[in-house]
């Protein structure tokens, strides 16, 4: 008898983060489970009251997703340990510097049974942890109760329609297939994945990327610096995925040339959209301040530069970007310092 999956029975799933991707994520489980028939309750947990009360009563979050409508099965709540407490999926929108915290206040009312979703693309500062690695150790669970999404997934598009495709990794192939089925969409594809670091590393690293192509703009320089910028970063991506053991095929994937390409083509990009206020000149503090969103490259920046020293990788794009985020470095003199570098293969 096959194991029961979990679009197969009542499931209720909590959506940590109400910001465009947690509620975009949590339209997405909606409208998985209305096409499905499947009786899923997915309740979104806000920080606002406001944010949550306008959720509940009109089915909207008009700050990030302007006048879209959510399903009806979609919910909203302030009560942090009671959303947690209810579910049996817990989906985690929330930035990746505050992750640590939010898990600290639910460990004790997390279900024997309950799943962990990623949705966030960051390390955290000060242990250079991925988030699948926080949740395993804040919560205590197994690497077959963890999973992560990550792809080309600019929640705009998505929330309105668009297609997409994206992949969810976990270390559990029946975990990974169960997320799936969650969240399986006429316009959401998602393909399953077990090279968890690979897919972890593709979507952090990418945001550092998108920073530096942010700062090309900001500089009003052309396509041939982005595509260098775009291609160098993959190739420092592929070399700190394989010393922490990832697969460097995924790379090639949704979850890494996808994701690179998504967020550093599009205005909707908050890194890339970051960076290009850092190349006209802002401080990372005024660049903060102009943002409405987290940019997360921004967080993990120096996080990744301090995990590759670690493990002895070379990473001079994204060393760069860390020191003008430091105000180390004049943006302006970044792509001469790149391009000072060393004559060698480009293999390596």
């Amino acid at each position: 008898m096959r194991e029961p999956h979990l679009a197969d029975a009542p499931a209720r799933v909590a959506v940590l983060g109400a910001g465009s991707w947690g509620t975009t994520f949590a339209k997405i489980l909606g409208d998985s489970a209305e096409a499905s028939s499947a009786p899923t309750r997915i309740t979104l947990w806000a920080r606002r009251q406001e944010v949550a009360e306008e959720i509940r009563t009109h089915g909207t979050n008009s700050t990030y997703l302007g006048e879209l409508r959510l399903p009806g099965n979609v919910t909203a709540s302030t009560d942090l340990s009671a959303v947690v407490a209810e579910a049996d999926v817990v989906v985690l929108a929330v930035p990746a510097q505050s992750l640590r915290e939010h898990l600290h206040a639910v460990r004790d009312v997390v279900g024997a049974q309950t799943v962990f979703v990623s949705l966030i693309k960051g390390l955290e500062r000060g242990t250079d942890m991925r988030m699948s690695e926080i949740i395993a150790e804040e919560l205590s669970v197994p690497p077959a109760r963890v999973a992560v999404v990550s792809g080309p997934n600019l929640a705009m598009e998505i929330a309105r329609g668009e297609p997409t495709a994206s992949v969810v990794a976990s270390a559990d192939a029946t975990t990974a297939e169960r997320i799936t089925a969650l969240c399986s969409t006429g316009y959401f594809r998602p393909y399953t994945n077990d090279d968890v670091v690979g897919v972890e590393l593709a979507g952090i690293v990418k945001n550092v990327i998108a920073l530096a192509v942010g700062f090309c703009d900001g500089q009003d320089l052309g396509d041939n610096s982005k595509a260098s910028v775009i291609t160098r970063g993959l190739a420092e991506t592929r070399r700190l995925t394989a010393a922490l053991g990832g697969e460097v095929e995924t790379l090639a994937g949704l979850a890494g040339l996808g994701d690179v390409v998504a967020t550093c083509a599009s205005p909707l990009s908050r890194n890339r959209s970051a960076g290009r206020l850092l190349g006209t000149g802002l401080s990372a503090e005024e660049t903060s301040r102009e943002m409405t969103q987290t940019a997360e490259g921004m967080k993990s920046a120096s996080a990744v530069v301090e995990l590759a020293q670690r493990h002895g990788v070379e990473m001079p794009i994204a060393e760069a970007v860390v020191a003008v985020l430091d105000g180390a470095l004049p943006v302006e003199r970044l792509a001469t310092l790149l391009l000072a570098r060393d004559l060698k293969s480009e293999g390596k």
